[in-house]
């Protein structure tokens, strides 16, 4: 199945991906809609975030790198014209490891993620500036 967006009123659309999952999409009740989900906009962060975060977590997996907490941040600025746009994006990576953290092995997996694997940085640094650092907790 290809992608299917339905209209459910005001601005508030479910697609049902190839997956099959659900996702809401809104806007805010300033905007007309009801606030019920995530912008379309702000989805293609949410992919970003997923996309790379999965990777790294499946590299470090493969390395045998663990136990850690991990979360990853996305920071943007969009333009001022329509249509507007991210003019950058910056991807910080937080990692807290309990004893000393394997910096080789975190460096490897956040740039075979940003430079080889993640298709979502792929298409979006299409587009704009992406830039990401590795913060240690």
């Amino acid at each position: 199945m290809d992608l299917v967006t339905y209209w459910e009123g005001n601005m508030t659309f479910r697609c049902v991906a190839p997956s099959g999952q659900e996702v809401i999409m809104d806007t805010g009740i300033d905007s007309g809609g009801n606030d019920l989900g995530p912008r379309p906009k702000e989805l293609l962060l949410v992919g970003l975030s997923g996309c790379t975060g999965m990777d790294v977590v499946s590299i470090l997996e493969k390395m045998k790198v663990g136990p850690y907490n991990f979360r990853v941040e996305i920071h943007h600025s969009s333009s001022i014209d329509h249509p507007k746009t991210y003019d950058s994006i910056h991807v910080r990576y937080f990692f807290h490891f309990p004893q000393d953290p394997p910096i080789e092995k975190v460096e490897k997996a956040v740039s075979l993620s940003t430079e080889k694997y993640c298709a979502v940085q792929a298409m979006l640094r299409k587009a704009t500036d992406i830039t990401h650092e590795i913060v240690y907790e």
